[in-house]
């Protein structure tokens, strides 16, 4: 394990072609972006309306996109490059781990969920057969307060949005990784459970010692929830630093946008944010 940072992404860019193979047409989806998360755990908040590049940022971190340009190290070793340089597969599998937008996509129809978590526990080396994995998926499971009895045997339409969520969450824990991205997580969930699902990363990163880069289009979830802030607009980072200084004196005016497309009743919207964080249903302790 590498002294300095968990992550760091420099000068990285991604350009598709528009139209396909033979199509002159450029597309510079992610340009010039530097960034890094810290060895301790934290939470890294990239804030941006659709087309603003914070997912196909999520994609390469992911090793899903290849960089047009740019590098980004995992403990200081190339996530992508030349097989002999980069990081193991198996062990980049481990070490990072992703939570997508959409729960009700992660599994087939035809296959009991735990299918999913006992076949991750077994291709990434954390047990031998499906007996030796039970302890390691219950253990995955209570971390976001659900149980092997819960889950075992039933199929994805028997569960709601928010719990299926959870289970994508557990799975993602299962190989006790450093890293997870987490796109969108919250957006395909019911309003009432989006903060019982961001609360739980803080939890997991308090008691896991798991560090999240959380994606988002909503500034509110990203405040509450995120050690950093980082706002993207035309593939571009524009403005980042802590949430409260982000949210007191937004330096650039599509911060300020976003800001202003938050509802307030009656009171600033920090302030909102904290009530919620004391009254939230359904909050783990």
């Amino acid at each position: 394990m590498s002294a300095g940072p968990l992550l760091t992404m420099e000068s990285v860019g991604k350009t598709f072609r528009r139209g396909g193979l033979f199509a002159r047409g450029r597309v510079e989806a992610v340009r010039d972006v530097t960034l890094s998360l810290p060895a301790e755990p934290s939470i890294v908040a990239i804030v941006g309306e659709s087309g603003s590049g914070k997912t196909t940022l999520a994609r390469m971190v992911l090793r899903l996109v290849e960089p047009s340009a740019g590098t980004i190290r995992l403990d200081g070793r190339p996530v992508h490059g030349p097989r002999r340089a980069r990081i193991d597969d198996l062990e980049f599998r481990r070490l990072v781990q992703p939570i997508f937008q959409n729960p009700f996509e992660a599994y087939s129809i035809h296959l009991p969920v735990d299918f999913y978590l006992f076949r991750t526990a077994i291709n990434l080396g954390m047990a031998a057969d499906e007996a030796s994995a039970e302890p390691v998926v219950e253990e995955a499971l209570g971390s976001v307060g659900l149980g092997l009895a819960r889950v075992r045997g039933k199929y994805v339409q028997q569960f709601s949005g928010g719990e299926l969520q959870r289970i994508a969450i557990a799975r993602a824990l299962i190989p006790r990784p450093r890293l997870i991205v987490a796109d969108e997580p919250v957006s395909m969930v019911d309003a009432s459970l989006r903060m019982t699902i961001v609360n739980l990363f803080t939890e997991i990163r308090a008691s896991r010692g798991v560090s999240f880069i959380y994606i988002t289009h909503d500034l509110s979830t990203a405040t509450y929830v995120a050690d950093r802030i980082v706002i993207m607009t035309r593939g571009e980072i524009v403005e980042e630093g802590p949430p409260a200084a982000i949210t007191a004196n937004p330096s650039h005016d599509y911060t300020r946008l976003l800001m202003d497309s938050i509802p307030r009743i009656g009171a600033r919207w920090p302030e909102l944010a904290e009530l919620d964080r004391q009254e939230l249903p359904g909050r783990t302790t």
